[in-house]
């Protein structure tokens, strides 16, 4: 009996890990369901290598309010219109094991948004794993996570001639005072606070929910 019991209770949970969502492939309906368990493979291997800090509060060069980015819809976002805001950077993709992360990040665009400005960034750079147009993209995060935050056009953001400039400032100490961190794959996260400073790099092994997130952004 507690044979039996065993064999169904695992036929349930492969069921529930392969359920195909009605609006995604087979590949994103299982990394969806099995998302928990690609994060926990980041809680066993600590935190040393996932989080880089500007613990000695070094200010840019560049200013961040100089920046601008194109907006999903083709409408240009200036950076300055960010200024008394912490703002979230993140690239994100939708057929990667982290792409889980949208609803965290939409967690915290709805709990922050009057202090927190959260901006996905698609790129391709991974494994493609970022194919869609600019269009399915925002349609996919919207009916599968229901992401409200602002995303912005398809871009590259790893060191390149190509590079959005965004990551460019993100990724150079010349110009953000301390980190050399590009994206080390789809889902890294940036913190800017109030005053245009770059304060922590976060790899995708690092939820958007993490602690140490939340503890940076002070709520």
């Amino acid at each position: 009996m507690k044979k039996f019991i065993l064999i169904l209770l695992t036929l349930f949970i492969i069921a529930i890990v392969f359920v195909k969502q009605k609006n995604m492939t087979w590949r994103q309906s299982i990394l969806k369901a099995i998302y928990p368990l690609i994060m926990l493979k980041g809680k066993i291997a600590g935190n040393d290598k996932a989080i880089k800090l500007n613990s000695e509060a070094v200010l840019p060069t560049t200013s961040f309010y100089d920046l601008s980015a194109i907006k999903n819809n083709g409408d240009t976002l200036p950076f300055a219109t960010l200024k008394g805001k912490k703002v979230l950077i993140v690239n994100t993709a939708s057929d990667c094991g982290y792409t889980g992360q949208y609803e965290q990040l939409e967690q915290l665009h709805k709990k922050y948004g009057n202090q927190l400005v959260v901006l996905g960034f698609p790129a391709n750079d991974f494994k493609e794993q970022e194919k869609k147009s600019d269009t399915d993209i925002a349609e996919f995060c919207k009916v599968n996570y229901g992401v409200s935050f602002q995303l912005m056009k398809k871009s590259s953001v790893i060191k390149s001639p190509n590079q959005n400039i965004v990551f460019k400032w993100l990724s150079d100490p010349a110009e953000n005072g301390w980190s050399k961190y590009q994206p080390t794959w789809n889902f890294s996260k940036y913190l800017i606070d109030e005053k245009g400073v770059l304060q922590g790099f976060f790899t995708q092994d690092i939820s958007p929910l993490d602690g140490a997130v939340i503890k940076l952004l002070g709520y």
